[in-house]
C-alpha cells in the first residue's frame, strides 16, 4: 500500500517498485492554478507576497508519482516544493527571529536571464525552553477514512507526537465523523498510556461533519488556553467533508472567525482517491497555520518529530515579503510560485492583513527569475504620457538590483518590525553559486517541468537531474537524494 510505496533510507533513496493507482484518482481536488507571469519593473516595481511553510505538495507530489501517476497541474504549488527541504542560511541574531539571506545568479533555464533567492531562518530554539503546548486533536473518523494509508497511519503519527510531550502539555482528543465527540478531555502529557489508550480506540465510520468537530475543538482549546505558551489544534483528514458546512468559502469563514482567538492550526492530510487538497489548503492558509501531507510513517516522522518545533510552534506571524527592483537593472521579474500569497502593495504597511506564520528553525525559500535591463525579451508598453518611463536612479543606488523589505509581528504583538536588506546586481557563473541555490532552482525546475510552464526555457529532465546532483551536498537525511530519484521516476513516466 502507499505507506510503503515512498520509503526512504537515510542517505540514499530506495528504488521501490512503481505500482499501479490502487485507486481512482477522479475524486481528488485541486484548486486551479494559473502561474505566475513576468511584470515590466517600470509599471510595477513592487512585488508584494506572504510567506508559506507549508509542504504538503511535494509530499503529495511524491505520493502520486510513486503511484505511477504524474500530478494534476494543480497539485503543483513549487514554493511548497522548494519549502519542503532545509537549507543552510545563518541563524539570526539577538534582535530578531529569523535572519534575511539572499543570492543572485545566472537562470539554469534562461542563459539571459537570471535568478535571485530570498532565505529566511528563523531561530532554534532548544525543545527544553520551549512553551507548553496545549494540543487538540482534530480527528476525521468517518468511513472514507478507514483505509491503511488514513487512519492506521495516522494513528501512528499521533503516537510519535505524544512521546515527546510533558506534564506541562495539555492533549485533548475530538472526533468527528457524522457528529463529534470529545473522546479526550484536557489530559497532562505525562499520562502517556490514558492518551495513547484514547487514539488505539480510534475507528473509522460514518459521513463527515467537519465544521461541527472543528466548533467544538476551539472551544476546547479556549477551556485550557494557556497564555504564552503554544495553543494549537491538529486537524487531520482527507478533505473530503460531506454534511454540515461543506463548502469551502464557508468553512474559510468559520476558521477566518475562529483564528482570532489566538489559537493555531495545523492542518494534516492523509490518503488518495478521494483526497480534497483545495479545502485542506484553505483551512490552513485562513486558520494561521501549516499544511502538510503525510504519505508514509518516514514522512510522519519528519513532521511530527525531526520537525516538530517547526511543525507546531510559531515564532513569528503575519510575515510579508515586499521586494522593490531597480529600473536600471531589473526590466521585468517573476516570482516562481507564492500565486496564493500574493498581496496587494499596500497591505505590506497594513498590519490588519493576516499573512503567514513561520515557525522554530524553519527555513522559507522564495525565487525570482529576472529579466535584466537592456534584455532584447524584455516586455514592453507604450510610453506612458503621463509618468517618463526612463529611470532616474541616485548614483548611490546604481549597483542595487533589488532591495527586500520584510514584516512581521513577534507573538502576542499586533505592531509588526520592519527588516530589510539589498541586493547588489553582479555577473556570476552558475558554478560559483551555493549548493543551495543550485539546489532550489533544480527544484524549481522540476515543478515547473510538471506544470508544463511556459516559462521552462530550454529545461528537460536531464538538466533539473544535474542541476540537484551538483546541488546535492551533505544531504545527511536523505532528502535530496530521494527527490533526484523522485524526478528520474517523474521523467519515465513522462517519456
Amino acid at each position: 500500500n502507499s505507506v510503503q510505496l515512498s520509503g526512504r533510507t537515510m542517505g540514499m533513496p530506495e528504488r521501490d517498485f512503481i505500482a499501479p493507482p490502487s485507486s481512482p484518482l477522479n475524486r481528488e481536488s485541486y484548486n486551479a492554478m494559473t502561474e505566475n507571469g513576468f511584470i515590466a519593473t517600470g509599471n510595477d516595481p513592487l512585488s508584494t507576497f506572504s510567506i508559506d511553510v507549508d509542504t504538503a505538495s511535494y509530499s503529495n507530489i511524491r505520493r502520486l508519482i510513486n503511484q505511477g501517476t504524474l500530478p494534476p497541474v494543480g497539485a503543483v504549488r513549487i514554493e511548497e516544493m522548494i519549502n519542503y527541504f532545509s537549507y543552510d542560511y545563518p541563524q539570526p541574531g539577538k534582535n530578531h527571529p529569523f535572519s534575511v539571506t539572499s543570492e543572485l545568479g545566472p537562470c539554469p533555464w534562461n542563459k539571459q536571464h537570471k535568478l535571485a533567492r530570498i532565505g529566511l531562518k528563523a531561530r532554534d530554539i532548544n525543545k527544553k525552553n520551549l512553551p507548553p503546548s496545549n494540543l487538540v486533536f482534530l480527528i476525521d473518523v468517518s468511513g472514507s477514512m478507514s483505509a491503511p494509508n488514513k487512519l492506521p497511519l495516522l494513528k501512528q503519527a499521533m503516537k510519535m507526537l505524544v512521546r515527546q510531550l510533558d506534564k506541562n502539555d495539555r492533549v485533548s482528543v475530538v472526533v468527528y465523523a457524522g457528529n463529534d465527540c470529545v473522546l479526550l478531555a484536557p489530559t497532562a502529557g505525562s499520562e502517556q498510556k490514558k492518551i495513547m489508550t484514547a487514539i488505539n480506540n480510534l475507528g473509522a465510520g460514518g459521513s463527515t461533519h467537519a465544521s461541527s468537530g472543528i466548533i467544538t475543538a476551539y472551544q476546547l482549546a479556549k477551556q485550557v488556553y494557556m497564555p504564552g505558551g503554544n495553543n494549537r489544534i491538529i486537524l487531520a483528514s482527507d478533505g473530503d467533508f460531506n454534511v454540515g458546512i461543506t463548502s469551502r468559502g464557508e468553512l474559510q469563514k468559520l476558521i477566518e472567525e475562529k483564528r482570532k482567538s489566538g489559537i493555531y492550526l495545523t492542518v494534516l492530510g492523509f490518503g488518495m482517491g478521494n483526497y480534497h487538497d483545495d479545502t485542506m489548503e484553505i483551512l490552513a492558509d485562513k486558520g494561521n497555520g501549516n499544511y502538510a501531507y503525510i504519505d508514509n510513517l518516514l514522512e510522519a516522522k519528519k513532521v511530527m518529530v525531526k520537525e516538530m518545533s517547526g511543525t507546531m510552534f510559531a515564532l513569528a506571524r503575519d510575515v510579508k515579503i515586499q521586494v522593490e527592483f531597480n529600473p536600471a537593472k531589473v526590466a521585468a521579474y517573476r516570482l516562481i510560485g507564492y500565486e496564493n500569497r500574493a498581496l496587494a502593495d499596500e497591505d505590506f504597511n497594513n498590519d490588519k492583513k493576516d499573512a503567514g506564520e513561520i515557525g522554530v528553525g524553519h527555513t522559507v525559500t522564495a525565487l525570482y527569475e529576472l529579466i535584466p535591463a537592456g534584455s532584447a525579451d524584455a516586455p514592453t508598453v507604450d510610453p506612458l504620457k503621463y509618468r517618463k518611463t526612463e529611470a532616474r536612479i541616485p548614483s548611490k543606488y546604481q549597483d542595487e538590483a533589488m532591495t527586500i523589505k520584510l514584516r512581521y509581528k513577534p507573538l502576542h504583538k499586533e505592531k509588526s518590525i520592519l527588516l530589510t536588506a539589498v541586493v547588489k546586481d553582479k555577473k556570476i557563473d552558475l558554478t560559483t553559486t551555493s549548493r543551495d541555490f543550485r539546489f532550489a532552482a533544480a527544484v524549481a525546475g522540476f515543478g515547473m517541468l510538471l506544470q508544463d510552464s511556459e516559462f521552462k526555457g530550454d529545461l528537460d529532465y536531464d538538466k533539473v537531474i544535474a542541476l540537484a546532483k551538483n546541488g546535492r551536498g551533505t544531504d545527511t537525511e536523505g532528502y535530496r537524494a530521494e527527490f533526484i530519484h523522485l524526478v528520474e521516476t517523474g521523467q519515465l513516466l513522462a517519456n
